[in-house]
C-alpha cells in the first residue's frame, strides 16, 4: 500500500459514520446521558474508528486479503478522522506550520512557505470529482458559515475549522473544467508591533508612532496588495487597544481571531457577513453590520477588509463616536486609497458623489498605512515592509489633502520621516517623540 486507497478511506468513513450515528441515537435515548460537545465527540471518535478498523482487519484475515502494516493502519485511522472532522487529504498540508498558502487546480498542487519558497507537490486526489467532494465537505462542515458549492453557486469563500481562509471556484467556472481552490493561513496569531519591528516589517520609530496613533484613537486604514501582510499588521495594531475598551469586528470571512485572546480583548463582539442562500434571500452585508454596530456600544470598530459599498458605513462609523477604528483595503499605494474608497462609495446604496465621499474621508480618516513586499538588496528575498504612512490633512478643491509623513528611503532603504505631523501633540501624549529629520 504505497499510498492510501481513497475508496478504502471512503468505505471506512462510511462504516464509521453509521456506527457513530447509532451511538448518538443511543445517547439521545438515554435520559441520563449528556449531549457531547464537538470536541468531546472528536475525542470519542478515535475509539469508534479503532473499532471500525478492527472489524475491517478481521474481515481481511477471513477473506485472505493482505493486511496493512501498522504504519498504514495508523494512516488510515487518521485519514478517516480527518475526513469527518478535518480537511481530508488536505490535512497533512494544514498540519505543516511552515506552509502559508496552498493552491490547487485539479491534480496540480502548489504550496508557498513562510519564507517565500514555492514548491509543487504530488496530487492529493486521483480525479476532479474527489476534489469537488472534498471542497463540498469542507463547505458543509464550516458551521454557521457553511456555504453551498455547486454549478449554481460556483464561488465559495469560507473560514475553515483551523482558521484558514479557503476560496474555491467550481469547475463549471474554469476554462479546463477543473475545480480550483486557494487556502491562506496567517503564520502569526497573537502578534504585536514589537514582533513586527524585530522581523523588519516596521522600523522602531514607525512602531512607536503607530502605537501612539492607536492609543490616541486615530482612525487608521491599512492598505496593500494581496498577501502583503495587511491582516497581520491590523492584528498588531488592534493588540495595542487597551483591554478595557469594547471592540466590534466585522468581516466577510472570519480570520482576525482577536476574540481568541481574552487577556487582550475581554469585551469583543465578532460579526460575520452572511451570503444569500440559493433563493437569493437572507444576505446580511458588512454595510448592514456596520450600521448595527453603532447600536452595540462599540468603543472601536474594526473592519476586516473593505471591498465595496460598506466603505460609506465604515467612514460614518469612524466619524460618529468610534474614534480609533481600524480597517484594511486593497490598494497599490497609500495615495491610491482615497480613489479606491471613492470608487467603492459609488457602489453603495447611497451612491455618494465623489466630492461627498472625499468630504467624509476628510472628517473620518487620520492615517493610511501602506505595506508591501520589498526585495532585500543584499539577500534578494522579498520581505513585508511598511513602506508609507500618510496623514489626512483636510481637503483642497473637493479632494482629500494628505501628506506622506513616512516613506522608504531610496533603493528600498529604511522607512524615514518625510513630512511634519499635524497631530503631533496628540501622539506625544502617548509617548511618540520624533527621532529623525524629514527627508
Amino acid at each position: 500500500m504505497d499510498q492510501l486507497d481513497p475508496q478504502l478511506v471512503r468505505e471506512l468513513h462510511s462504516r464509521f459514520g453509521r456506527r457513530l450515528a447509532e451511538q448518538r441515537r443511543r445517547r439521545e435515548a438515554d435520559p441520563f446521558s449528556s449531549v457531547m460537545t464537538l470536541e468531546e465527540e472528536r475525542q470519542y471518535a478515535h475509539s469508534v474508528i479503532a473499532d471500525v478498523m478492527q472489524d475491517y482487519l478481521q474481515e481481511a484475515i477471513q477473506q485472505g486479503r493482505q493486511l496493512p502494516s501498522q504504519e498504514e493502519e495508523e494512516l488510515l485511522i487518521r485519514a478517516v478522522h480527518a475526513t469527518q472532522y478535518g480537511a481530508g487529504a488536505l490535512q497533512p498540508l494544514l498540519d505543516n506550520p511552515e506552509i502559508e498558502n496552498i493552491n490547487i487546480q485539479g491534480r496540480r498542487v502548489f504550496v508557498k512557505y513562510a519564507g517565500g519558497k514555492k514548491e509543487q507537490l504530488p496530487p492529493l486526489v486521483s480525479n476532479n470529482d474527489e476534489l469537488v467532494q472534498l471542497v463540498q465537505s469542507l463547505a458543509a462542515y464550516s458551521g454557521v458559515s457553511s456555504r453551498s458549492w455547486s454549478q449554481t453557486d460556483p464561488l465559495l469563500d469560507i473560514r475553515m475549522p483551523g482558521g484558514e481562509r479557503l476560496a474555491a471556484v467550481h469547475p463549471a467556472m474554469t476554462g479546463n473544467r477543473e475545480p480550483a481552490l486557494s487556502i491562506r493561513r496567517s503564520s502569526l496569531g497573537k502578534v504585536f508591533l514589537h514582533e513586527l519591528q524585530a522581523n523588519g516589517t516596521v522600523t522602531s520609530e514607525a512602531a512607536q508612532f503607530l502605537r501612539a496613533a492607536v492609543k490616541a484613537r486615530k482612525n487608521i486604514v491599512v492598505a496593500g496588495a494581496t498577501d502583503a501582510g495587511k491582516t497581520t499588521l491590523l492584528r498588531a495594531l488592534a493588540n495595542e487597544i487597551p483591554p478595557e475598551e469594547r471592540i466590534i469586528t466585522i468581516e466577510r470571512s472570519l480570520e482576525l481571531g482577536l476574540d481568541e485572546y481574552e487577556d487582550l480583548h475581554p469585551d469583543i463582539l465578532v460579526l460575520e457577513e452572511r451570503l444569500a442562500n440559493t433563493e437569493g434571500e437572507g444576505a446580511i452585508s458588512q454595510g448592514l453590520l456596520l450600521e448595527r454596530s453603532l447600536r452595540h456600544d462599540a468603543d472601536r470598530v474594526i473592519v476586516g477588509e473593505v471591498l465595496g459599498g460598506e466603505a460609506i458605513q465604515m467612514l460614518k462609523a469612524m466619524s460618529q463616536g468610534t474614534d480609533g477604528s481600524l480597517s484594511t483595503i486593497h490598494a497599490n499605494s497609500s495615495a491610491e486609497v482615497f480613489k479606491r474608497i471613492a470608487t467603492y462609495a459609488l457602489e453603495a446604496k447611497e451612491r455618494l458623489p465623489i466630492e461627498a465621499t472625499h468630504m467624509l474621508m476628510e472628517t473620518a480618516l487620520n492615517f493610511v498605512v501602506f505595506i508591501k513586499k520589498v526585495r532585500d538588496p543584499y539577500t534578494g528575498e522579498k520581505q513585508r515592509r511598511v513602506a508609507s504612512i500618510r496623514e489626512v490633512n483636510g481637503s483642497t478643491d473637493g479632494r482629500v489633502s494628505s501628506s506622506e509623513v513616512f516613506k522608504l528611503a531610496p533603493n528600498n532603504g529604511p522607512l524615514m520621516a518625510a513630512a511634519p505631523i499635524t497631530c503631533l501633540d496628540d501622539l506625544a501624549e502617548f509617548g511618540y517623540i520624533p527621532g529623525e529629520q524629514w527627508l
